[in-house]
């Protein structure tokens, strides 16, 4: 990998195929792999909810391994409203049988559960289906989200 490369993981709206490629043209999809220890959910303004994911012992989120160029890079900051929005995080994942580290925007504390409008979940629902993962995942992600959602308005 070119040292000016870096390893960045998807797991909402940029497992997103045509996405990506509109975004960030350079991007190469490497790989799919796993957050461990971690959960999907969504927060933010009702009905306009997006993905973030948070720490929970045992959780798993599937998620899709871009190599990414600086300006793939300036491109994914600008869309993910880094760092206002979302942070970047290191992580550790397992690529093809070895262990790497990998940057992961994690969306920053004090936004509520919600719901995410129905085209944002399609657009990560085609890129779960590009990536072959169960869409089961973003199914329960949405709910958990949307039951919290609504426990805190009751």
């Amino acid at each position: 990998m070119n040292k000016n490369v870096k390893l960045y993981i998807a797991y909402g709206s940029n497992l997103n195929l045509e996405q990506m490629a509109y975004r960030c043209p350079t991007a190469r999809a490497v790989g799919v792999s796993e957050l461990k220890d971690y959960t999907l959910l969504f927060r933010g303004a009702h009905a306009g909810a997006v993905a973030t994911v948070e720490p929970f012992k045992g959780g798993s989120v599937p998620v899709l391994a871009w190599e990414v160029t600086p300006t793939d890079e300036a491109s994914l900051d600008r869309y993910e409203g880094w760092p206002f929005l979302y942070r970047k995080e290191k992580v550790q994942i397992k690529l093809n049988g070895k262990s790497i580290k990998a940057f992961v925007y994690i969306m920053n504390d004090g936004r509520p559960l919600g719901q995410p409008s129905s085209y944002y979940y399609t657009t990560i629902l085609e890129g779960y289906k590009d990536a072959g993962f169960d869409v089961n995942i973003l199914r329960q992600a949405t709910k958990d989200s949307v039951e919290s959602e609504e426990e805190l308005c009751e």
